[in-house]
C-alpha cells in the first residue's frame, strides 16, 4: 500500500499548506509515478477544490509553473481556459491552483477530433502573442544541451549518435525570437469539458522559439493525421515553422526525448524518442 500521498511532502511543504488551506481533504492522488512531483486534487474546508503540486530535492519544474502563472496565464485564466494561481513557493517548490473540469483529451475519442487541435490552435496563439524578445545566445544553448543529453547514460545508436553530434557542430547559431510557451503542448495536457479545450501544466514553460510548441504535435499526432494539423492552423495562424530551425528543433527533441526517457524508465516513451531520431538522421545526411 502506498503512504499518504502528504507524507511525501516535506515538513516545510506541509507546515505551507497547512496555514494555507487549512482542514484539507485529499480526494485523488494525480502524481505520474516516473517523476518526484506529487500532484493532488484536495478540497479545503469550504469545499473548493484545489490542485496541489509539490515537487522532490532536484524538482525545477515547480518554479517555472510559479513564474507561469505570475507572468504569462492571463489570457487563458482571464477565459477560464486555465487554472489561477492561489499560492505558490517557489523556494519550498509548492504550488496550490483552482481544480478545473474536464477531462484528458490523450486517448479519447477526442484526440482525433480537429475540432479540437482548432480550439487548441486558438489558445496557443494567444499564449505566444502576448510578448517576444531577441536571444542572441540560445541557439548555442540549446546546442550545448543537446550535446549534454548525448554525454550521459542514453541508448541511441553509436551510428546515429555520431551524425546528431556532427550536425550540432555544424549548425549556425542565429539570434533566435523568443516567446513565452507551454513546453509540452499535446493532448496530454488539454482537458475537454463539453466544447471547451482547457490548459494544464506549466512545468516546462518558458522563453522559446514558437515553433518548439509543435515539436510533440508534429511527432505524434500530426503524423498520423494530416487534417489536425491543418485543423491546428486554422486556429492558430501562420505556421511560424522555418526549415532549418525547425529541423535543428526536431533533432532537440528527439535526442531530449530518448535520452530522459531512458533515464527514468519510461521505456514506450524512449522508443519514440528513438522513432523520431531515426526521421530526422536521414534529413541530416540530405543536408550534408
Amino acid at each position: 500500500m502506498r503512504d499518504h500521498p502528504l507524507a511525501r511532502l516535506t515538513s516545510a511543504q506541509r507546515a505551507l499548506l497547512a496555514a494555507w488551506l487549512p482542514g484539507l481533504t485529499i480526494l485523488a492522488d494525480l502524481s505520474w509515478e516516473l517523476v518526484e512531483t506529487t500532484v493532488l486534487h484536495a478540497s479545503t474546508a469550504d469545499g473548493t477544490q484545489v490542485v496541489i503540486k509539490a515537487g522532490g530535492p532536484s524538482d525545477h519544474h515547480i518554479e517555472r509553473e510559479i513564474r507561469a502563472h505570475r507572468q504569462w496565464t492571463t489570457p487563458w485564466t482571464a477565459t477560464g481556459h486555465a487554472s489561477r494561481l492561489l499560492h505558490g513557493d517557489s523556494e519550498a517548490k509548492l504550488l496550490v491552483t483552482t481544480y478545473l473540469t474536464g477531462r484528458l483529451v490523450l486517448e479519447t475519442p477526442d484526440e482525433d477530433d480537429p475540432e479540437v487541435y482548432r480550439l487548441a490552435g486558438e489558445l496557443l496563439t494567444a499564449f505566444h502573442g502576448q510578448a517576444e524578445l531577441i536571444d542572441h545566445d540560445w541557439e548555442r544553448r540549446e546546442n550545448a544541451k543537446s550535446l549534454a543529453w548525448l554525454d550521459r547514460p542514453h541508448r541511441v545508436d553509436p551510428a546515429h549518435e555520431a551524425v546528431l553530434r556532427l550536425a550540432i557542430a555544424t549548425w549556425p547559431t542565429p539570434s533566435a525570437t523568443l516567446v513565452p510557451t507551454h513546453g509540452d503542448w499535446q493532448p496530454r495536457n488539454w482537458l475537454i469539458d463539453g466544447t471547451e479545450v482547457r490548459v494544464i501544466d506549466f512545468g516546462r514553460a518558458a522563453w522559446r522559439p514558437a515553433s518548439t510548441d509543435l515539436a510533440r504535435l508534429a511527432a505524434r499526432n500530426f503524423s498520423w493525421d494530416p487534417a489536425l494539423e491543418h485543423a491546428f492552423f486554422s486556429g492558430y495562424g501562420t505556421d511560424p515553422r522555418e526549415p532549418e530551425s525547425w529541423l535543428r528543433c526536431r533533432v532537440r527533441e528527439a535526442i531530449g526525448t530518448a535520452a530522459w526517457a531512458y533515464q527514468v524508465g519510461d521505456r514506450g516513451f524512449e522508443a519514440e524518442g528513438h522513432h523520431m531520431i531515426e526521421r530526422v538522421v536521414p534529413l541530416l545526411h540530405e543536408m550534408g
